[in-house]
């Protein structure tokens, strides 16, 4: 994933519960997922309009 080794990964995951704790990581993943999953849909979204205007564009 993204050229990461277990390594990296394990100093990550040490390090931002070292910053957060780990008691507001759960929160912190969740809101992430949120906001990742809001990008994901206006990116359809935004597929689907454009997609319209071409139809629109050719009749």
């Amino acid at each position: 994933m993204f050229g990461l080794g277990f390594p990296e990964m394990a100093v990550i995951v040490v390090v931002a519960i070292l910053i957060f704790g780990p008691k507001k990581i759960p929160e912190l993943g969740s809101a992430l997922g949120k906001t990742l999953r809001g990008f994901k849909d206006e990116l359809k979204d935004g597929e689907h309009e454009a997609d319209g205007e071409n139809d629109q564009e050719r009749r």
